[in-house]
C-alpha cells in the first residue's frame, strides 16, 4: 500500500509515524515543499517549542478552539494531551509543565521535539522528500485507481492513500476547492494591535499580570496578561481577543475600538481605593505612590492622562481628576489601527469546510481515501500549545486510519 502525506510538519509527522507503525508493509512518504521540514515546531515558542497544553478534560479542552470546537471533541476523546505527552516521553523525551499550563521539552530546545520525530521516521523507513512543490491532484476515477500527486518539473508520484498536512497553503486549498471541496476564505487569527497613543507609546516591554480588554462592537471580552509593544498591545489577552475575532476583525480592515481595564477591577471599586488613598496618603505625592501592583511608568502615564501635575499630592486632587483616573485604569479607550504578526505564531482560520469531514477517520467526505489534518482544516486555536494538539490528535487518528485496508 502506498501512502503519500504532503506536509512536513507537525500532523504530516504525526500520521506518517502512526501509519508506518500500523503498517510496517506500507510505503509511507512525505512530500515537503521547503527545504525543511518541522519549520512551526523549531520555532514555537521562542525555539523551545510548545508541544501541548496541560488541559486533559476535553470538554475543557475544546473551549481554546474559535473554530472546531465541536468537531474535536470525540477526537480528543481518543487523542488529547495526556497522549501527546506521553508519546514523547515514552519515546525518550522528557517534558515539563510551566506555571501558566504549557509544556515543553525540559531541554527547552525544539530540536528535542523535530529530532523525536525525524528519527521515528528513519526507523520506519518513511521516506521524506523535500522540494516537492505540488502543482495539481488527479483523484482516482475508480475505487481501484491510485491518486497522482503532481510537482514541478513533471514529477508524479501515486498514492493508493492520500494526506493533506499542508497547513494553510493556498494554492493546496484551491486544487482541493477545484476538486469539490468548500473552502473558507483566510484569516489571520493570533495577532497583536497597532495602536498609536500618547499613553503607550513610550512604555514598549511594559507589562500587567492581567487586565480585560473589552470590544464592544463585537461584544467579544477577554482577559489574561498584557504587554505593550513599539507597535502598539500584546499578550494573551489580546492574541486571545484576535483569535476569537479573526473573521470579523478582518471583516473591519483591523480597524475597531478597544477598552482596557488595566486593574481588572470594577469602577466603583476603584474609585473607593482612590478616595480611601486621598484620606489616607493625603501628603504623599501622588506620582511616588503607584497603586494596584501596576508598573510605575504605567501609572504615571494615566495619571498624566487624568491631568494630574507631576508634583501633586493626594489631598490636591479633585473629583473630576480621581474619576478621571478610574476611568483611565478601568475602561481606557484604544483605537486600533491595523495588526501586527505575533513573533511565534502565525495562525491562519480558513480552510476545508468542517462539515466535509469525518472526524472518526479525518477522512474526507467529498473524495475517496483523501485524509486532511492540521492547519488545512478551518480549524485553529489559542496560542499555548493548542494548535499543535489538534495537529498531532488530526495526525495520529488519520495516521490510524489510513493504516486500515
Amino acid at each position: 500500500m502506498r501512502i503519500i502525506i504532503v506536509g512536513g510538519g507537525a500532523a504530516g509527522f504525526f500520521a506518517a509515524i502512526r501509519c508506518a507503525e500500523l503498517r510496517p508493509d506500507a510505503q509511507v512518504t512525505i512530500l515537503e515543499r521547503g527545504k525543511d521540514v518541522l519549520g512551526k515546531v523549531k520555532i514555537s515558542g521562542g525555539g523551545r517549542c510548545n508541544v501541548t497544553h496541560a488541559c486533559y478534560v476535553p470538554r475543557e479542552l475544546i473551549k481554546f478552539y474559535p473554530r472546531g470546537a465541536k468537531e474535536l471533541l470525540g477526537p480528543f476523546n481518543r487523542f488529547a494531551c495526556g497522549d501527546t505527552q506521553a508519546w514523547f516521553e515514552d519515546r525518550g523525551v522528557p517534558l515539563k509543565i510551566e506555571q501558566d499550563g504549557r509544556i515543553f521539552p525540559i531541554s527547552d530546545r525544539s530540536s528535542s521535539i523535530m529530532n523525536c520525530l525525524i528519527d521515528a521516521t528513519q526507523s520506519l523507513g518513511i521516506q521524506v522528500l523535500t522540494h516537492k512543490n505540488v502543482t495539481d491532484l488527479t483523484p482516482p476515477a475508480n475505487a481501484e485507481d491510485p491518486w497522482i500527486i503532481h510537482c514541478q518539473k513533471g514529477e508524479t508520484f501515486q498514492a493508493d492513500k492520500l494526506m493533506m498536512a499542508s497547513g494553510s497553503n493556498k494554492r493546496i486549498w484551491q486544487l482541493l476547492g477545484q476538486l469539490g471541496h468548500e473552502i473558507v476564505a483566510p484569516a489571520p487569527s493570533l495577532f497583536t494591535f497597532n495602536i498609536k497613543d500618547p499613553r503607550i507609546q513610550d512604555l514598549p516591554g511594559v507589562s500587567v499580570p492581567l487586565a480585560e480588554i473589552n470590544l464592544p462592537s463585537l461584544k467579544l471580552k477577554t482577559d489574561g496578561p498584557l504587554l505593550i509593544t513599539h507597535w502598539g498591545l500584546s499578550g494573551p489577552a489580546i492574541l486571545k481577543l484576535s483569535a476569537w475575532g479573526a473573521r470579523a476583525l478582518a471583516d473591519c480592515q483591523y480597524e475597531f475600538e478597544i477598552q482596557v481595564n488595566w486593574i481588572a477591577e470594577n469602577y466603583e471599586a476603584t474609585v473607593e481605593v482612590l478616595n480611601e488613598n486621598k484620606r489616607s496618603h493625603s501628603k504623599k505625592k501622588v506620582f511616588k505612590n503607584t497603586e494596584f501592583a501596576l508598573p510605575s511608568r504605567l501609572w504615571q502615564s494615566l495619571l498624566r492622562a487624568s491631568g494630574i501635575r507631576f508634583e501633586a499630592n493626594w489631598a490636591d486632587l479633585n473629583k473630576k481628576q480621581m474619576l478621571g483616573l478610574a476611568q483611565q485604569l478601568t475602561c481606557s479607550t484604544f483605537q486600533v489601527k491595523g495588526k501586527s504578526t505575533n513573533k511565534e505564531e502565525f495562525v491562519t482560520a480558513g480552510g476545508i469546510q468542517l462539515k466535509e469531514i469525518n472526524f472518526k477517520t479525518f477522512s474526507s467526505k467529498i473524495l475517496p481515501n483523501l485524509y486532511l489534518a492540521g492547519e488545512v482544516l478551518n480549524i485553529d486555536a489559542l496560542t499555548g500549545g493548542f494548535n499543535f494538539q489538534a495537529a498531532w490528535t488530526g495526525g495520529w487518528i488519520s495516521g490510524e486510519a489510513m493504516a486500515q485496508d
